[in-house]
């Protein structure tokens, strides 16, 4: 069987403007982010960190956390991602490229 996997995620730029986006592929998703493939928020704000994500196996699930972080106040935000992630790195950093 099958295991699928769906992504909630937040992208920041250097200012700390964030973008909450849900996907099922977060590398490519990330890969668009960085190299501006689409307009719109991110392109506009330079939104082309990853500094925190979450994985669920049901799409109806992320969706619903998608929203709710949405719907939070942004200290609320931020508080989740330093509680992680607190030096804000990059976390797709080195994504895409061969092994050493």
């Amino acid at each position: 069987m099958r295991e699928y996997r769906f992504y909630v995620y937040i992208m920041a730029s250097r200012s700390r403007t964030l973008y909450i986006g849900f996907t099922s592929n977060i590398e490519q998703r990330v890969w668009k982010h960085k190299n501006h493939v689409y307009e719109g928020f991110t392109r506009r704000y330079h939104c082309e960190r990853l500094v925190y994500y979450e994985r669920y196996t049901t799409a109806q699930i992320a969706i619903a956390r998608e929203k709710q972080l949405k719907r939070w106040s942004r200290q609320k935000k931020l508080a989740l991602i330093l509680k992680d992630n607190p030096a804000w790195a990059d976390l797709s950093e080195g994504w895409g490229e061969p092994l050493r």
